[in-house]
């Protein structure tokens, strides 16, 4: 595939899937839907479901039926798929957290801290042509969990090392990357992630993925002030509910989040990416799922547009026994000394 000329500066608007207004004529965030939460619907139809219900965006999994990277005729079908989105009005991130793409046996396997990382760096190259190919607001990846026999030190390397080359493709490909710190995994919160950041002489195109959620589960600061934490760095935003301590992709209402404030945070940090729907464990109900959940977002962005500018509610109380457990400390990612093991359960 021929990367197209690099894209427009972060801080502009994306034009596909342009944010609109409420009712009352404040600005409204881009909604979006993972394609993990359609995993039983062909992609052209999920594509349309998402796109029949109102979203104006799509986090595209790369995955054996959605768009498989490896798969013959690839440089035809994201053509194919470009027109498909273009013709929706739908506007796309490149999400690489597909389970068993790379090896039918080991979920998520290779990651970058493997052994032999050369799969995965080698569809994180296609995944930055993709995302380069469809005019993708971000290409979106994560450490993965440290395998057992493999050092603190030497993961720690090893992913540095294989965030560079991912780098060094999105540069020369002009695609924003959007670096997903995930429980469990050997970067697993924001502190993590400047840390791994500075490790790679903070390269312009390496901006962050937020997953709500997961502030909730694990940062120490209220979710509000997570979006502010990151806000310059801010390119892709996945959206879901979550408890303290459980990482757990909830519906909207199952959780502990308070919505609206986190909406306006968003607003409030200049934001206009997609905010995408993480919901990779409900693709036997998609339909209704992500029907109910872009009503219960959109409420909640009338009722953010309500509030003041800087809105931050304190942390709610947790639920669940497990939820009083500390999240870790604040060094638990990447520390200079020694990376954390990244062997807390990671349920994805």
């Amino acid at each position: 595939m021929t990367a197209p000329p690099p894209r427009s500066a972060p801080d502009r608007a994306p034009s596909a899937g342009a944010a609109g207004t409420g009712a009352d004529g404040g600005p409204t965030p881009r909604f979006g839907y993972g394609t993990n939460g359609f995993a039983n619907h062909r992609l052209d139809d999920a594509l349309g479901v998402i796109a029949d219900l109102g979203y104006v965006g799509v986090a595209l999994t790369l995955d054996h039926d959605h768009l498989d990277p490896f798969a013959p005729g690839l440089a035809r079908r994201v053509a194919v798929l470009r027109r498909r989105l273009d013709a929706l009005g739908l506007a796309v991130v490149v999400e690489t957290g597909a389970r068993y793409l790379l090896d039918p046996w080991h979920k998520h396997a290779p990651t970058l801290l493997h052994d032999d990382p050369t799969r995965r760096v080698e569809f994180l190259r296609r995944a930055v042509r993709v995302g380069a190919d469809l005019g993708a607001e971000a290409v979106s990846f994560w450490a993965g969990v440290r395998p057992d026999p493999v050092p603190p030190r030497a993961a720690w390397d090893r992913l540095v090392a294989g965030c560079a080359t991912v780098v060094d493709a999105a540069d020369r490909a002009g695609v924003r990357l959007g670096f997903e710190p995930e429980p469990g995994m050997l970067v697993e919160d924001i502190a993590g992630w400047r840390k791994l950041r500075a490790a790679l002489d903070d390269p312009p195109c390496f901006g962050i993925t937020l997953d709500i959620g997961h502030c909730r589960c694990l940062e120490s600061r209220p979710v509000p002030g997570c979006v502010h934490d990151v806000a310059e760095h801010l390119v892709n935003v996945q959206i879901d509910d979550m408890r303290r301590g459980v990482h757990e992709h909830l519906e909207f209402g199952e959780g502990e989040i308070d919505f609206p404030p986190v909406l306006r945070a968003l607003t409030d940090a200049g934001y206009r990416g997609l905010v995408a729907v993480e919901l990779p464990r409900h693709s036997h109900a998609a339909p209704a799922v992500a029907a109910r959940s872009l009503e219960f977002l959109r409420a909640a962005a009338a009722r953010a547009r309500a509030l003041p500018p800087g809105a931050e509610p304190p942390v709610p109380p947790a639920r669940t026994a497990a939820a009083d457990a500390p999240a870790g400390p604040p060094h638990s990612s990447a520390p200079v000394d020694a990376p954390p093991s990244g062997k807390a359960p990671v349920r994805m």
